[in-house]
């Protein structure tokens, strides 16, 4: 038998999510089996809907469509599922919970394997019950089903009286999916796997049983984050979104993604009520479109974040900073202002002059330095951030650990221990060890110094690096707890007290007295001054800062931001102190015998 051909790439999505088409460009691979799938599927009954009726009977085309994909990717000849890997896109109300219980009990039903594992895996309890809840009363409406099927509430589980297959829904942790033996799997919410730090580990013991099962199948359905997306729902949402769009050739996954074209997102086209229809296929079924245009207006006199989060859950609208009221006012010019050609070392390239700002703190604080340039010719400035963060402090703020890694990987952080630099393969599993022990210290001889911890070592390293570009003005810092820090730079010939020659090293005066460079920074990023690399963690220190009034001074502090973290950000501030004076460097005091570059 000739296997059939396709592509699951659907780069004509934006016109067909536009004309309410189907997002799955081509008929199931073997018809005969999908149809056999859907006469179970379609006759599952919605028990919490009106009447309890069948999910053919109050199903839209789409839902149809993804279903006859999954099960009609199956060779019966072989005995193998040619398309394994789905992802689901979806605005929140459009039936997720159908649909993974649908999928799942029907995937069960058509099972030939003995003892057969299907699993629902879910990032929460709550979470976990609204798709058991709905499986189960699927099979409790349905006589023949409710014979056929045992269900075990206590355990959340439905086991076949015939095979001893069993559907399992599980609240995701490291106890509940290791060692299993998964014939299928669906992943509901990843947008919330994504922000625990252990989340990859954890799925790929999940979903590592699949490897001796040709039939199997991995679902992944999510509803869009209603923070930037991070960990384990970024990474997949940028891989789909490559395979959809034809950048990423791979037949044996299929992504089905509900969002706006860009074009209309940059427009903001989506607050037309006419076109909420584009995320939400479901509309004028469980969704009702009063409701969400009701529920715009509240949102919208709630303030900024609110709206956020109606965008990003009832219209797949993906957040970029998190903006609030309280935002810092530069945040709503920050993407604008980014120049994607930007590193470091075309900022020195391109600068007459340069000035470092560093923000310290604690273990759990992130170590930041960020460059500021000014360009020949247009004296605009140019900005540049790198930032450090020990493991210890990865460990305890878990909450954002996934969000940390996210950056390690991209080369905006680094992370590190006594040692020095972690490899960024083993962060997760460092993370999500109950333990971890640290290297043990260099032990240095007495009388001796002891070596620059890393993190100090990595910040020391880029303002010698600027420094020996002849480009070094001055080097603004936060003066709570950096006594390492200005000795450090010290040893590199960057001092903060040289008797008789001019101080390099400056303490920044934080609170109020910062007011006069965040004000300097936000005009400069409107009017196109200030021009800055493209570094996620920046723009995600910039969501993060919250203003506060005093008086008559607007203050960005870190007790404003809690326990988000705005170091980055608050580099930047430092660094702009300085470049505020309008420095000019006197190139003739600048000799070999002091350390800074020589001009010949």
């Amino acid at each position: 038998m000739t296997l059939p051909t396709w592509t699951t790439a659907c780069p004509d999505w934006e016109k067909r999510i536009l004309a309410g088409r189907s997002l799955i460009p081509f008929k199931p691979l073997f018809p005969d089996v999908a149809d056999a799938a859907l006469d179970y599927f379609k006759a599952l009954r919605i028990a919490d809907a009106a009447g309890s009726p069948t999910i053919g009977e109050s199903s839209r085309p789409w839902l149809i469509d993804f279903a006859a994909a999954i099960f009609g990717a199956y060779d019966e000849a072989s005995g193998r599922r040619l398309i394994r890997e789905f992802f689901l896109l979806i605005s929140k109300k459009n039936g997720k919970s159908t649909t993974a219980a649908g999928v799942m009990i029907t995937a069960l039903l058509l099972n030939w394997r003995q003892s057969a594992e299907f699993y629902i895996l879910a990032p929460t309890l709550e979470v976990a019950n609204n798709s058991f809840y709905a499986a189960r009363d699927m099979v409790k409406v349905d006589p023949e089903l409710a014979e056929l099927l045992h269900v075990q509430e206590h355990i959340k589980t439905i086991t076949h009286r015939g095979t001893r297959a069993f559907l399992k829904v599980v609240a995701a942790d490291a106890e509940t999916v290791s060692g299993k033996k998964t014939t299928g799997i669906l992943v509901d919410e990843v947008w919330l796997f994504g922000k625990r730090a252990n989340a990859a580990n954890m799925l790929s013991e999940a979903t590592g049983g699949l490897v001796s099962r040709p039939e199997g199948f991995i679902i992944w359905l999510s509803t869009q984050s209603d923070e930037p997306p991070a960990g384990v729902f970024k990474e997949k949402l940028a891989y789909f979104r490559q395979v959809r769009d034809g950048a990423i050739v791979d037949p044996r996954s299929l992504p089905v993604i509900y969002e706006f074209p860009p074009g209309m997102v940059k427009s903001k086209g989506y607050l037309n009520p006419d076109k909420f229809f584009v995320t939400n296929p479901n509309l004028g079924m469980s969704v009702d479109k009063e409701w969400l245009v009701d529920k715009l207006k509240q949102d919208q006199t709630a303030g900024d974040h609110a709206v956020n989060l109606f965008l990003a859950k009832h219209l797949n609208i993906e957040i970029g900073q998190n903006l609030r009221t309280d935002r810092w006012a530069g945040a709503d010019s920050w993407a604008a202002a980014v120049d994607p050609t930007l590193t470091l070392e075309s900022l020195l390239a391109r600068s007459d002059v340069a000035c470092v700002g560093i923000d310290g703190g604690g273990l759990d604080d992130l170590l930041s330095i960020y460059v500021i340039g000014r360009e020949t010719g247009s004296r605009r400035w140019l900005g540049w951030g790198k930032s450090f963060v020990h493991i210890k402090g990865l460990r305890r703020r878990k909450a954002i650990a996934s969000v940390l890694i996210d950056f390690a990987r991209g080369g905006d952080l680094v992370v590190v221990d006594n040692s020095g630099p972690i490899d960024n393969s083993r962060l997760e599993a460092l993370v999500a060890a109950e333990t971890y022990e640290e290297p043990p210290r260099e032990l240095v001889p007495d009388g001796e110094e002891y070596p620059i911890p890393p993190d100090i070592a990595g910040v020391v390293e880029i303002c010698v690096q600027v420094d020996k570009a002849g480009l070094l003005d001055s080097v603004g810092i936060d003066p709570a707890g950096v006594g390492l820090i200005v000795d450090a730079l010290a040893k590199r010939r960057i001092y903060a007290e040289v008797e008789g020659e001019a101080t390099r090293v400056h303490g920044v005066s934080q609170g109020f007295q910062l007011m006069g460079p965040i004000k300097s920074a936000e005009r400069k990023l409107e009017d196109g001054t200030l021009r800055h690399a493209d570094q996620p963690i920046l723009a995600w220190a910039v969501g993060n800062a919250k203003t506060e009034a005093r008086g008559n001074a607007v203050m960005i502090t870190k007790a404003a931001a809690g326990s988000a973290k705005i170091d980055p950000l608050m580099a930047l501030f430092d660094a702009a102190a300085r470049m505020s004076l309008n420095p000019e460097l006197d190139r003739s005091i600048y000799s070999a015998d002091r350390g800074f570059a020589s001009f010949g």
